[in-house]
């Protein structure tokens, strides 16, 4: 059995879409005798359409962008990667991730709206953060170490005892600023955002 590869097609009008649709399917059938699956065939605006990963944006001067779909499954893949990792040391666990990021960035440097990037970065340090919180465990550790990290007692112990969990608590100004991205640079964490523009200045 023979599959073709995804293409997309790109017309001035939906009714150009229509009669193109209904032309290339007629020639992959007849002609190649391919069989077209109807269900991922369709006719609609570039910006809601994705390709190999990447989709468009809706502006006037289109640009391309991650496809959602793409976030999604790169966030599923950091999760299961990061599920177990909870009484390891950060080095490790950084270790374990970083291909990950390395290659995604990659792939999608491509990429023209930065802005899903951005965020992309940002959950992954919340993540970790995340990490460091439940390995601190106890409330007197978690105050001990964000003053080594530069926190005053006073909110250091505040923010330690304040009850939250953890997922609240490593994205809270707190351990933002305890642990900023210059920190994670440092510590050898691949920055998507970074990776991506570093990739775009060398082509």
């Amino acid at each position: 059995m023979r599959y073709a590869d995804d293409a997309n097609i790109y017309v001035r009008s939906h009714r150009a879409g229509e009669r193109v649709l209904a032309s290339v399917e007629r020639f992959l059938r007849e002609r190649l005798k391919l069989t077209v699956n109807r269900k991922k065939s369709q006719v609609a605006r570039a910006w809601k359409c994705d390709y190999l990963g990447y989709g468009m944006s809706w502006h006037q001067q289109p640009r391309l962008r991650v496809a959602t779909m793409s976030l999604g499954r790169v966030r599923d893949r950091l999760r299961a990667l990061l599920r177990s990792v909870r009484a390891r040391k950060m080095a490790t666990v950084i270790e374990r991730i970083n291909p990950v990021l390395r290659g995604w960035a990659g792939y999608f440097k491509l990429s023209q709206s930065k802005g899903p990037v951005v965020e992309l970065d940002g959950w992954v340090r919340h993540k970790l953060r995340c990490v460091i919180w439940r390995q601190w465990k106890r409330p007197s550790t978690r105050a001990r170490n964000l003053m080594r990290l530069g926190l005053g007692e006073e909110r250091a112990c505040k923010s330690a005892f304040n009850g939250r969990g953890p997922w609240w608590n490593s994205g809270a100004p707190h351990m933002n600023q305890a642990l900023p991205k210059k920190l994670w640079d440092r510590l050898g964490l691949v920055s998507i955002l970074d990776t991506i523009n570093r990739l775009s200045r060398m082509t």
